[in-house]
């Protein structure tokens, strides 16, 4: 059993963040465990001063100031007929659901709260990881490449466009397909 196995394992009853560190350095590794539900990876040798702030940082955006939680917004709203749950990271649409990172929700909810609007790389890049000068650009990448899975999942295809060289837009390609009733 494997880290990728564990953080699969968590990621069945929990939406905490995860940050792992290993020797191997390889972009398939990272992706890898970015894929099975990791929030972060460090490589080593690492400096411990990293690791402290990647911590804090993701307790910050997962229980802090940063959370969900922490957001004066509603618990559940609703965006063309796609209902987001902040308190357990959560979208649903007729019924079908899907528990997401809390990189994940954050990534969505910021997409969703300028729905229809290109969302720029870098501002999402500085939303969602304090520190982006120790982050790789293939992380949003594999990030977004996660979120449009777990959607496709619930039966919301294509929602997420990438615009090149601009970033990214969330377009309510779902729309009219409402449920009838609120969850």
């Amino acid at each position: 059993m494997d880290g990728f196995y564990w953080c699969r394992q968590i990621r069945t009853v929990s939406n905490a963040p995860v940050i792992f560190i290993s020797a191997r350095s390889g972009d398939m590794d990272q992706v890898l465990a970015l894929d099975n539900g990791g929030d972060d990876y460090i490589t080593k040798p690492f400096s411990i001063d990293i690791v402290i702030a990647k911590v804090r940082a993701a307790l910050r955006r997962a229980y802090g100031e940063y959370s969900a939680q922490a957001e004066s917004d509603p618990d559940v709203y609703e965006i063309e007929g796609l209902y987001l749950y902040r308190g357990n990271s959560m979208v649903e649409r007729q019924g079908s659901q899907a528990f997401l990172t809390p990189k994940e929700f954050r990534l969505l909810d910021l997409l969703a709260r300028r729905l229809g609007q290109v969302v720029p790389r870098d501002r999402l890049l500085e939303a969602l990881w304090d520190d982006v000068s120790f982050v790789d650009d293939n992380t949003l990448t594999v990030n977004v490449t996660r979120l449009r899975r777990k959607l496709e999942e619930i039966g919301v295809d294509g929602a997420i466009q990438t615009i090149r060289g601009a970033g990214y837009r969330l377009s309510p390609v779902w729309k009219g397909e409402h449920r009838n009733e609120h969850p």
